[in-house]
């Protein structure tokens, strides 16, 4: 079930919310172009089969609860930010992040930086 935040959101980002959350990242992945990029933690992920590995590895790592708090999309750039609290078992728990997401011409995920929220940029994004 999609969270009523992610409601507006672009497909691939709503599946790559709900998704990952579980232990479906077959499915998941889906939602990644072949050549996308994910950013998390200052470490790249590029293609599908790191973003797997990278996947499996951050649900193996740790427990974790995500809730979307705010969702904003803007169109015309193809971007979407999706801030989170997460809560677990990890360092630094809870802590907000920010879910930037790029989609590209065929609405997959292009690109994927997962960064601590700033409401100061959050405030200037668009």
């Amino acid at each position: 079930m999609t969270h009523p935040v992610l409601a507006d959101s672009p497909d691939a980002v709503r599946a790559y919310m709900s998704l990952t959350t579980g232990d479906d990242h077959t499915t998941a992945i889906v939602s990644f172009a072949d050549a996308a990029h994910v950013t998390d933690d200052g470490r790249d992920h590029h293609g599908t089969s790191e973003i797997r590995k990278w996947l499996d590895r951050t649900s193996s790592e740790y427990s974790y609860t995500s809730t979307p708090l705010v969702a904003r999309t803007n169109g015309e750039s193809g971007r979407t930010t999706v801030t989170c609290r997460l809560q677990g078992t990890f360092p630094g728990s809870p802590v907000d992040l920010d879910y930037r997401f790029r989609l590209d011409s065929a609405h997959r995920i292009s690109r994927l930086e997962i960064v601590v929220h700033d409401p100061e940029r959050s405030l200037s994004a668009g």
